[in-house]
């Protein structure tokens, strides 16, 4: 597989995982406000700075979607006990609760829906249960 495959699975899985998340209930979040719950979610107490370095998302960008998620209940943030001047970004109960049911939800729906070849889709999702934890890191904010 080249680099150029790789993105271009990189954006179908990206699709088929909208997809499924939409399959879980409708949410008025933007992709990127998205990324940066999941951010947070997967890494509690992070700073704005951190989730820029993993989400590849602009300063402005992030910092504008934290403090319009911070406003609808979603996010907190806190003073750094260590440095003062740092702030730390989390998750509130009623966000956590909500990835928590989304996460929960499986692709298998989609995939299938989007495959149309029902032996083809089956062996999609045993690849893709077998690669997820191969590739992605294990979660902390669980």
């Amino acid at each position: 597989m080249d680099g150029m495959q790789l993105l271009q699975l990189g954006k179908r899985l990206t699709e088929l995982g909208r997809d499924a998340i939409d399959q879980a209930g409708p949410t008025s979040l933007t992709p990127g406000e998205v990324a940066v719950i999941a951010d947070a979610f997967r890494n509690p107490d992070c700073s704005v700075r951190e989730i820029v370095a993993r989400t590849g998302f602009a300063q402005s960008h992030v910092s504008a979607s934290v403090a319009r998620l911070r406003e609808r209940g979603l996010l907190q943030t806190v003073p750094d006990p260590a440095d003062g001047r740092r702030t730390l970004v989390r998750l509130t109960d009623r966000a956590r609760r909500a990835v928590r049911s989304r996460a929960d939800h499986r692709a298998d729906e989609a995939i299938t829906r989007a495959i149309a070849d029902p032996g083809r889709a089956e062996r999609i999702i045993a690849l893709l249960d077998e690669l997820a934890p191969l590739l992605l890191p294990p979660t902390t904010g669980q």
